[in-house]
């Protein structure tokens, strides 16, 4: 398969179809007749298809109306986006089969659930086909207009027979924010006379494009963390119907061609069993007659792989059904030049809408071979679980129950089984509380999707990644977890997680108390000190009332403040509940320790905090901040464009974040605007190759390690392989933490996860005070990462702190806030944000 490439790719084609009239039979496949009933698009959008970038509004209004005309196809509404979109999603099959419709979804659900002998010989195909979830790689979803109308208007007994042995759930737009935005920006730029130039305006969007969802996020990297609206509505899709093939259509650079799955053969994750990758080639046979047959050039087995499961085309592969990847070289636009000719917009869509009918054309040959293959994962599974001397797995947080939720909360989200904790227990050394701590048990439906959650690992085949080589769950989350070889832990099953639910212990006449410890302690801190209530932090530990309290312990006195003390209990009262934490009430001051009046109770000011962004910043870090603050904390986050900074008064703000950037994003007069902010006191928050700019830039003093590898024996052809292997793309590693420095404030463990992507390695300060958080000399938890850097990485340090006239400079490495699913490392951001003036 690798090397099936057509000769000819006709540009002349190109050319002649960017000047003469576009039609639907362009696409269309032109030996058989269509139902004249059934709108076409051009009917409903008023524009044919490729002709204009079709918004979602038109795309939705598209497919509502041929639900509407096609006794064929159902619609429904799964959610919405976060800018309010509809989330649909098409079901097609014979209306015969409308009728049975949840029998046959049963029926279907039944191969994978008890694993039986069930007979496969008349059973429906169900294929997931999903278009365009990176917005501006939009051929999939305006592809999703001709092949929706094909699948209701084409007649003849050759689609009836093949549509009642299947079932196809057709996704339009994965992304439907993305899509939206950057048909607005292709549209609105779009000439009468088509500049195919590359240096046109058209072809080079605004930061921070379309490619990402509302908060910036790519939303192809969510299918096993499922964080996101759009990501729950498919994972939902998904187990319901359990589908046998999942296609993800996307777009590459503009002078590719045509990519479909298989990927490297290398990179395919040890979970994946083989057949899954020769079914996969096999269904290749079928795109590459396909796109012969138009004459596109196509290419497979290189450059993509199959190994992290968060992504469309590879989640499926774990839960017994096939995923397949399209990457079609794009216009970007309406038509751009390329190393292959004139790239127009309908060849690309007619690409995606050939392999569409391709997938299903598979499909319908190999229906039992697929479905005999389902069948086969899910007993073959059952008896690895059967055999395994880890009978399940028990994870949570003593002192931080709301992480522990989450994570179970993706664990339902996936229909994965799981218990509460019977009675408190020690396990291994690990202390797990009953009501914050979970039991998993193996011998369930799926173990595998199970082990790819929670596994680490660290060796593999190849030294090359597409996306990240770890995401061990428990170690995003930072929460205890242990494997046992029995479930004599486990409570009863939950089959509904109860909500989490906050309180106040009784009303004071003196203060409330509650530890740094819970995931939701900063919405809780910003509520109180937005609301203009005095707070103060504890530096040092104490004990009160027959209960301990740790660093970072907020305390709120009820006297001298603006609300009285039947108010502030009330208050107090609905902080708890809206951020799910126990709060204490208190008598007295005295305490085993620093008593309450100490001045090791440090106040805690209101924050007012921005974040720069704009072109050259890394839109993906930007919007993980963003959504964080938004999402979870209920923050305030004012976004500063850097087109604008230099007009801005930054006195207003007490923090101000700068997320990881390209090249010299910041220019020498916004450099200096910004450390003379500092030096007036603000607090400054750097990440990843921030903290190179902040040495560069003289707002700290770092030294940093370096790599000096030099290749031998590497001939050119290998080159790019040998430097791709340094890069480290996504891993887990070790760090020791030193409790008492605020940057760790409610962590209870004096170690902690954290993910890296960045080769940025700072070596510790001379005093040990200031490195509170350190790599350990055998960092390595899970993931990849070359010899040479691992030694760089040993001992040195992820975080500095440093002063700057009255302010602070802060630097982080690592991403605290990897993709929404790191809760283990939020806080870290969190307490910059609140102490930073204590550091």
């Amino acid at each position: 398969m690798k090397n099936l490439l057509l000769s000819v790719l006709l540009a002349v084609s190109f050319t002649s179809l960017a000047q003469e009239k576009l039609d639907l039979n362009y696409y269309l496949p032109q030996n058989i007749s269509y139902d004249a009933s059934i709108p076409t698009p051009k009917d409903i959008i008023g524009h044919e298809v490729g002709e204009w970038h079709v918004t979602h509004d038109k795309l939705m209004f598209y497919m509502q109306a041929l639900a509407k005309a096609s006794n064929r196809i159902s619609i429904e509404n799964r959610g919405e986006t976060f800018e309010g979109r509809p989330i649909l999603l098409l079901t097609v099959t014979t209306p015969q089969n409308h009728q049975n419709i949840e029998q046959i979804r049963k029926d279907h659900v039944a191969l994978t659930e008890s694993g039986t002998d069930a007979n496969t010989s008349s059973m429906p195909i169900i294929v997931y086909q999903g278009f365009s979830i990176h917005g501006n790689e939009p051929s999939g979803s305006n592809a999703a207009l001709a092949y929706a109308y094909y699948l209701a208007a084409a007649q003849g007994p050759e689609i009836e027979a093949m549509l009642d042995k299947m079932v196809i759930l057709l996704d339009p737009s994965f992304n439907p924010d993305g899509l939206q935005r950057f048909a607005y920006w292709a549209n609105t730029n779009k000439s009468i006379t088509l500049v195919a130039d590359n240096n046109e305006r058209e072809y080079h969007e605004v930061w921070p494009g379309g490619r990402t969802n509302h908060y910036w996020f790519d939303m192809n990297r969510d299918w096993l963390p499922v964080q996101l609206p759009e990501s729950r509505a498919r994972i939902e899709s998904f187990h319901k119907w359990m589908p046998n093939i999942l296609t993800d259509h996307h777009e590459m650079g503009t002078n590719s061609t045509f990519f479909f799955q298989p990927g490297e053969p290398m990179r395919t994750h040890p979970l994946t069993p083989d057949m899954n990758q020769e079914l996969t080639r096999e269904i290749g046979t079928y795109h590459a007659k396909a796109l012969d047959k138009i004459g596109s050039l196509y290419y497979s087995e290189e450059g993509y792989d199959d190994y992290y499961y968060g992504k469309g085309s590879t989640f499926p592969d774990v839960n017994g059904s096939i995923g397949i990847l399209f990457e079609q070289g794009s216009s970007r636009g309406h038509i751009q030049e390329s190393e292959n000719g004139l790239l127009t917009f309908p060849f690309t869509v007619r690409n995606q809408f050939t392999t569409a009918l391709s997938t299903i054309e598979a499909a319908k040959n190999m229906r039992e071979k697929i479905l005999n293959y389902q069948q086969k994962y899910y007993q073959d599974i059952k008896a690895e679980a059967s055999r395994s001397k880890v009978k399940g797995i028990v994870f949570g947080d003593s002192k931080d129950g709301a992480k522990a939720w989450h994570l179970a909360e993706i664990l339902q989200r996936h229909k994965i089984k799981f218990h509460e904790l019977a009675n408190d227990a020690t396990i291994n050394g690990k202390s797990y509380a009953k009501g914050k701590s979970y039991v998993i048990p193996m011998n369930q439906k799926n173990p595998r999707l199970i082990k790819g959650m929670f596994e680490k690992r660290t060796t593999f085949k190849d030294s090359i990644f597409y996306d990240v080589s770890a995401w061990t769950f428990p170690l995003a989350f930072n929460v205890d977890y242990t494997e046992v070889s029995s479930l004599n832990n486990a409570g009863p099953e939950i089959t509904s997680l109860p909500p989490m639910i906050g309180s106040v212990s009784a009303k004071s006449s003196y203060a409330y108390l509650f530890e740094w410890n819970e995931y939701y302690t900063p919405k809780a801190l910003n509520t109180i000190t937005q609301k203009g209530i005095r707070a103060k932090v504890a530096t040092s530990p104490f004990t009160l009332e027959g209960k301990t309290y740790g660093y970072g312990t907020i305390m709120v006195p009820v006297q001298n403040q603006d609300l009285n003390a039947n108010e502030l209990h009330e208050f107090m009262q609905q902080v708890a509940t809206e951020s799910n934490l126990s709060i204490t009430s208190v008598g007295t001051g005295l305490t085993k320790g620093i008593d309450l009046g100490s001045n090791d109770f440090e106040p805690v000011k209101k924050q007012k905090v921005a974040i720069i962004v704009g072109n050259g910043i890394r839109s993906y870090d930007a919007g993980e901040i963003w959504h964080l603050f938004d999402t979870r904390y209920n923050i305030e986050l004012t976004k500063i464009d850097l087109s604008y900074l230099r007009s801005v008064d930054l006195s207003k703000y007490t923090d101000i974040i700068l997320p990881s950037a390209y090249g010299n994003a910041i220019d020498k007069g916004n450099t200096d605007k910004i450390k003379e902010w500092v030096k007036s006191g603000g607090t400054l928050i750097g990440y990843r190759n921030i903290a190179e700019w902040f040495n560069k830039n003289e707002f700290m003093k770092l030294e940093f390690k370096k790599d000096t590898l030099v290749g031998k024996n590497i001939n050119f052809e290998q080159k790019s392989d040998f430097r791709g292997a340094q890069v480290t793309g996504g891993a887990i590693f070790e760090a020791g933490l030193d409790l008492t420095h605020p940057i760790n404030y409610g962590y209870k463990n004096t170690n902690i996860s954290l993910f890296r992507n960045t080769n940025v390695y700072i070596k510790p300060d001379k005093n040990s005070y200031n490195n509170p958080i350190v790599y350990t000399n055998d960092p390595l938890l899970s993931g990849y990462i070359s010899e040479e850097n691992l030694e760089m990485l040993k001992n040195s340090v992820p975080f500095q702190v440093q002063g700057l006239g009255k302010g602070k400079v802060i630097a982080f490495t690592d991403n605290t806030n990897f993709r929404a699913f790191w809760y283990g490392t939020n806080k870290l951001l969190m307490n910059a944000i609140f102490f930073g003036e204590l550091m």
